[in-house]
């Protein structure tokens, strides 16, 4: 592929990437959505979010087999409660390091 290639390539990419985003944002700008649905729109992130980590917490991944003895759980737990009681992103982090680096070294 000639350099123009790529950068049309590129191009495209972002377009395609940016169209969907615009659209809807230029749509609904203007208007109130109802209530439910604003409240239903507040859930994407934490369904999201939960779906892809339930999976890494609960299961190994070759094939997917369902194991609750991974440390990643175990640091998921005190963690969670943190996040749940000061709704502190950087301290949520923190504690989920420190949480993992201490299982990890008492399990081995």
């Amino acid at each position: 592929m000639k350099s123009t290639d790529y950068i049309i390539m590129v191009l495209c990419m972002g377009g395609v990437t940016y169209i969907p985003r615009m659209l809807p944002l230029m749509i609904l700008s203007d208007r109130k959505l109802p209530d439910w649905f604003a409240e239903w729109l507040e859930l994407i992130p934490a369904a999201i979010l939960s779906a892809l980590i339930v999976p890494s917490l609960f299961t190994l991944s070759s094939p997917r087999v369902f194991d609750l003895s991974k440390p990643e759980l175990f640091a998921a737990i005190p963690t969670l409660l943190f996040a749940l009681r000061t709704r502190s992103l950087a301290g949520t982090v923190i504690v989920g390091m420190f949480s993992y680096w201490g299982i990890t070294a008492i399990i081995r």
